[in-house]
């Protein structure tokens, strides 16, 4: 642990940073088990575009998990050690995608992002002006995370404009 690293925290203790971070890293592993579970069982139209988008998230999920981790180890912390305790020490919740058609895995997929929007926004406004780096990490990610909001409810919106579009021609 860097101790002159902590010591650059203002105004903010590195345990409340630490335990705010393994709540983010226990939803990035969730976040990317459900994307790499939901590019396995979606089912429909345009499956291969949301395959492509899932797994790519996926990857994302992975590399944020992994940025968070280290931060919680330059802060004297230690992540979440047991994948039991993901969703016990989640901020958002998983849901298994039942329902694996299209437009349903990617409202689920929507959902979690806008979930995971609302977690950096709130550890940026925490972390700003008191803990330069891990306000620094939880922006990145943040941007991440808006940019997959966006780039499934684009893929969401052509899907079902494409539906609509088949049920007007068919009347």
């Amino acid at each position: 642990m860097a101790k002159r690293g902590i010591s650059i925290l203002k105004g903010i203790e590195a345990t409340e940073v630490v335990e705010l971070l393994n709540k983010a890293y226990c939803d990035e592993w969730l976040a990317y088990y459900q994307y790499f579970v939901e590019a396995k069982v979606v089912k429909g139209i345009m499956k291969d575009a949301a395959i492509t988008e899932l797994l790519e998230h996926a990857a994302d999920e992975l590399r944020h998990a992994d940025m968070v981790a280290e931060r919680i180890l330059q802060l004297g912390g230690t992540p979440t050690l047991h994948p039991n305790d993901w969703t016990k020490n989640s901020n958002c919740d998983y849901e298994a995608p039942e329902d694996a058609s299209v437009l349903s895995v990617l409202e689920q997929a929507i959902k979690g992002e806008q979930c995971a929007i609302s977690v950096y926004s709130s550890l940026a406004d925490i972390t700003k002006g008191k803990d330069i780096v891990t306000y620094d990490i939880v922006s990145q990610i943040l941007a991440d995370e808006v940019e997959h909001e966006e780039d499934l409810q684009a893929l969401h919106d052509d899907i079902g404009e494409f539906f609509a579009e088949i049920k007007k021609n068919l009347s």
